[in-house]
């Protein structure tokens, strides 16, 4: 999952309390979406490439009182990361395991399979998902969260706005991610044998005096910066990281901009019975 070699971002301690920033902006998105697919209390439920831990403690806190939660991810870094921050809520009932899904058994079946931000790094996403479908109960839930970045748009314009989201575009595709992966969920179900999927969209807006949404966007930057430097996509200079969301927030704030984010995509559907 997050540590496959298309997966730019990388599990430094920076960047891991950054996944756990960005949770805080998106996770009431990823829970409207679990909750839509039915995802509730006493449910076992499969969290494929739990990273910092997020969705995996999302989910632990829709199946309470007497659900599950078992977290997958191949980052050693990460999981220790994930297991402090559950150990922090007092949450028994998530573990986290390291490995490939396809790789591992259980005693027994999940009640639901859930993700954010995972399968967009992967080589091959329906061959992931249809391995970890294997872990699923007949009439099962499956229900992923992710993006697509070509939504990403201002009026009126805030240049600098849209062009660091192509720096991290680019820089992500060049490296083998999918930044369309959002809109390609339900084709990605239908290929891993699921039946058609139910279909969300939110995004993140916001204005000049935003800075919580900016920096959403102006940390990624910080993280992959290395990476778009090296591809010759935008220089350090260019860049500016000390001042970049400064200057996107100024660009907002002289055109009285508004800044519209990558969309949010969910997809759900249950297995189909056996």
């Amino acid at each position: 999952m997050s540590s496959s070699p298309t997966y730019v971002l990388g599990h430094s301690e920076d960047e891991l309390a950054r996944l756990i920033r960005q949770a805080k902006l998106v996770n009431p998105i990823t829970r409207r979406y679990f909750k839509r697919a039915g995802v509730g209390p006493g449910m076992r439920v499969l969290d494929l490439g739990s990273g910092a831990g997020d969705t995996a403690i999302l989910a632990a806190e829709l199946v309470v009182p007497t659900g599950e939660v078992v977290g997958i991810d191949r980052s050693a870094a990460a999981l220790d990361t994930a297991r402090s921050r559950a150990r922090d809520r007092s949450f028994r009932h998530v573990s986290f395991l390291e490995g490939e899904p396809g790789a591992m058994t259980f005693d027994r079946p999940f009640d639901a399979l859930v993700g954010r931000y995972v399968l967009m790094f992967q080589p091959d996403p329906t061959a992931v998902l249809r391995d970890a479908l294997k872990h699923l109960k007949p009439g099962g839930i499956v229900v992923f969260h992710e993006v697509d970045w070509k939504s990403v748009r201002t009026y009126p314009r805030v240049p600098l706005w849209e062009e660091a989201s192509r720096w991290i575009t680019d820089a992500a595709a060049e490296s083998g991610a999918d930044c369309r992966m959002g809109i390609k969920l339900h084709a990605t179900y239908r290929a891993a044998g699921l039946p058609t999927p139910d279909i969300g969209l939110e995004t993140l807006i916001g204005t000049g005096e935003d800075l919580e949404r900016i920096r959403f966007i102006t940390e990624i930057v910080e993280t992959m910066a290395p990476r778009i430097q090296e591809l010759g996509i935008a220089t350090a200079e260019e860049m500016d990281l000390a001042t970049l969301d400064e200057r996107i927030a100024a660009q907002a704030l002289a055109t009285d901009g508004v800044m519209v984010g990558r969309a949010e995509i969910g997809a759900w559907c249950r297995k189909a019975a056996a």
